[in-house]
C-alpha cells in the first residue's frame, strides 16, 4: 500500500485540470503540462480533490502510484508558482549576464560560454554573480542548474566555478612545494 500515492491532491482555483483518460492536463499562469499516466492507474476528481486510483496490486504498480501522484502534485505546484534553482558564480574573473534571452558565463575560458533560451525555463541574473532559473517544470529547472553547473564545476582546491547557492565545497589542502636543504 502506498502512503504518498494515496494521499488526496488539491488543486487550487486558479489552476486548470482536465483529465482525459490516461493524460491529465495542468494550466495556470506559469504554462501548461501534461502527464500521462500508465494504464494500472486511474484519477478521480471530485470537486476540486484528485485521487489517484491503483488498479492492480502489483508493487511495481503501486511504487509508481506513489510517483505518479508526486509528478501530478509537482505540475500543479509548478503551474502556480514557478519552481525556482539557484547558482552562484564564485572565482575572480568569472561573470554571468544575460544577453536578450540568453545566459552568458565568463568563466575562465578563452570564451564565453552562451546558454540559449529553452522552452518553459527563464533565467535571471542578480548582481553579477547570482543566477536563478524559473520554470514550471520541476525537473526540466533541475535539468537546467544542472547543465549550467557542469559548465564549470568548483574546483576542489580555491572553488572557483559554478555551485548551487548554498553548497559546501570541501576544499582539498593546498599543494605543498618541499623545502630542499641546498648547501652552497
Amino acid at each position: 500500500m502506498s502512503k504518498i500515492g494515496n494521499k488526496p491532491i488539491t488543486v487550487p482555483e486558479t489552476v486548470n485540470v482536465a483529465v482525459e483518460k490516461t493524460l491529465i492536463i495542468v494550466k495556470g499562469k506559469e504554462g501548461e503540462l501534461k502527464i500521462k499516466l500508465p494504464s494500472f492507474l486511474e484519477i478521480v476528481r471530485e470537486g476540486n480533490i484528485l485521487k489517484l486510483i491503483c488498479k492492480s496490486q502489483e508493487k511495481k504498480a503501486v511504487s509508481q502510484q506513489g510517483l505518479f501522484r508526486q509528478l501530478i502534485f509537482n505540475a500543479i505546484s509548478g503551474v502556480e508558482k514557478p519552481w525556482e534553482k539557484r547558482l552562484e558564480v564564485v572565482g575572480t574573473g568569472y561573470s554571468c549576464k544575460m544577453q536578450e534571452e540568453d545566459l552568458v558565463l565568463k568563466l575562465g575560458y578563452s570564451h564565453p560560454v552562451i546558454f540559449k533560451k529553452i522552452t518553459g525555463v527563464k533565467y535571471q541574473v542578480e548582481g553579477n554573480n547570482k543566477i536563478v532559473v524559473l520554470g514550471a517544470d520541476k525537473q526540466l529547472v533541475g535539468q537546467v542548474a544542472y547543465l549550467i553547473k557542469l559548465s564549470k564545476k568548483p574546483d576542489s582546491y580555491k572553488g572557483k566555478g559554478v555551485r548551487y547557492l548554498g553548497e559546501k565545497i570541501k576544499l582539498k589542502p593546498s599543494k605543498k612545494v618541499k623545502a630542499t636543504g641546498s648547501t652552497v
